[in-house]
């Protein structure tokens, strides 16, 4: 009995390090068998295996991990969501193998970056309420903060064959979403934004002013993205020098476009 717990418990920590990439919606499945694992051995009033131990990723796994994500994300922000694997890998630092056990498909490789880079971009709103008292202060450091993560490379990531609809990903959308909603609400209340825009016009901007044009000899002109990105935010700005055509855009808009 007890080497089959033994046996078990190893083979939840290879899947935990190994597995919980190759299919998105495998995470939680795979917690609960390593969390089941641990209960059975816990109920025997045993002390805690190294194979239970090893279920959780060794730090330099995780590293390797956080390493190909980055890389990744550079790389489709210079070359397209289409740049190839082994040059992911080269940029990281690891083997095509390392790359491989962690995200054994394009899919699940721009699955995560999509998924980091929309948790970053929603820690960047919290770090902008944190840092200002102003909330069109705190809406304008959001911007030029989501300009650097680079939030318009999103689009062509997603275009191609992709679980747009997976939860995880309908989450960390919802979060951001929701955060971007409280700036824009906030700094209307205060008389500082107009008011005939909506979340989705600040959404839309963003990803037109900072979608970075892959594989051109055009790359220079990222250094203008924070100089237009102000001329937008001052056109935000009351009292309004203008009427603006057509209906502000709202989230529904977006999700329906």
């Amino acid at each position: 009995m007890r080497g089959a717990v033994k046996t078990a418990a190893k083979g939840a920590a290879q899947a935990a390090v190994t597995g919980s990439t190759a299919r998105p919606g495998a995470t939680s499945a795979t917690r609960t068998g390593t969390g089941r694992v641990a209960e059975a051995v816990a109920g025997k009033g045993a002390a805690p295996t190294a194979s239970c131990r090893a279920a959780r990723p060794r730090a330099d796994a995780l590293r390797n991990r956080e390493r190909i994500v980055s890389a990744a994300r550079e790389l489709f922000v210079e070359f397209g969501p289409e740049v190839p694997l082994d040059d992911v890998a080269r940029r990281a630092g690891v083997g095509n193998a390392t790359l491989y056990r962690n995200f054994p498909d394009r899919a699940a490789l721009t699955h995560e970056v999509v998924l980091a880079v929309t948790s970053r971009t929603t820690l960047r709103v919290e770090e902008a309420v944190a840092a200002e008292s102003d909330p069109f202060a705190a809406l304008s450091r959001f911007v030029h903060a989501a300009a650097d993560e680079r939030i318009g490379a999103l689009c062509p990531m997603i275009s191609g064959v992709f679980d747009k609809d997976h939860p995880d990903l309908l989450a960390e959308r919802d979060r951001l979403e929701e955060a971007v909603a409280g700036l824009v609400s906030r700094a209307q209340s205060a008389g500082r934004l107009r008011t005939d825009i909506a979340v989705g016009d600040v959404l839309v901007a963003l990803s037109q002013l900072t979608r970075p044009l892959p594989g051109i000899a055009c790359q220079g002109i990222d250094r203008f993205t924070h100089r237009h990105l102000q001329l937008f935010l001052d056109g935000l700005e009351t009292p309004a020098r203008s009427e603006l055509p057509g209906s502000a855009a709202t989230l529904e808009d977006l999700r329906r476009s």
